[in-house]
Formats: structure tokens, C-alpha cells, sequence
């Protein structure tokens, strides 16, 4: 036990090394995107579901709309007020948000998800 000083100065800098990249960036977290409506989502000005709803969980409602449409033939949703719509991402929600690089992308980037739905769903650039 006579190196007992180096050792704990070799356990301050793997902890300073190991830690570093929490305690270097805090506080310095990226700004939200501004996302960009095209003309026809700004003149509908509703959704299928409120804004904030949309923001935190689109993914689960689209999870949603393709089971009950792949597993139930159900083609229709009624909205929270009320209105139908056709459960669609590229009918309904493409429709609107058609700009996917200023909308889509730009939030899909900064949560660093890449959604597999572009596969199927948006004509691939690369023609796989």
C-alpha cells in the first residue's frame, strides 16, 4: 500500500476523464428547430390532434393508425373535436407538412431518430 497516492490521483483523472463530457457541455443544450408550416398546414390551422400532443408523441398515434389499418381495416379517425380523417401519413399528414426537410427532418435530426417510415412513405432519393 505504499503507492496509495498514485492511486488515488489515477482514480481522480479516469473519474475527471470519464466524466468530462457532462459536466463540459451542461448547460449549453442546442436550441429547439424552428420548423417551417407550408401555406396549406397554416390555412388549416388544426390538426389531427393538438399541437402539443403532436410534438410529444405523433409516433405512438402513427403506431396506432398502422396497426388499425394493416390489422383492422379501419381507415377512418375521429379526431377530439370531432372531425374524420382518413388515417394516412401520406394522405393526411404528408398532405399538409409536404416541406418533410423543413418540418420533418429538422426535429427528427435534433432528437438524432432516424424513422423507418420514409422507406415506404416519401419517394427515396437514392430509388432503393
Amino acid at each position: 500500500m505504499k503507492d496509495k497516492k498514485k492511486i488515488l490521483a489515477g482514480l481522480v483523472v479516469f473519474i475527471a476523464v470519464i466524466t468530462f463530457p457532462f459536466w463540459f457541455n451542461m448547460g449549453k443544450a442546442a436550441p429547439a428547430p424552428e420548423l417551417v408550416l407550408t401555406a396549406k398546414a397554416k390555412a388549416a390551422k388544426t390538426c389531427v390532434m393538438p399541437t402539443e400532443f403532436m410534438k410529444a408523441e405523433h409516433m405512438q398515434l402513427l403506431d396506432v393508425w398502422r396497426h388499425n389499418v394493416v390489422r383492422g381495416a379501419e381507415r377512418m379517425f375521429v379526431s377530439p373535436d370531432g372531425k374524420l380523417y382518413n388515417m394516412s401519413l401520406s394522405n393526411t399528414c404528408l398532405d399538409c407538412h409536404s416541406n418533410k426537410a423543413e418540418f420533418c427532418d429538422r426535429c427528427h435530426d435534433y432528437a438524432s431518430v432516424r424513422p423507418y417510415c420514409w422507406d415506404c412513405h416519401i419517394d427515396n432519393p437514392k430509388g432503393e
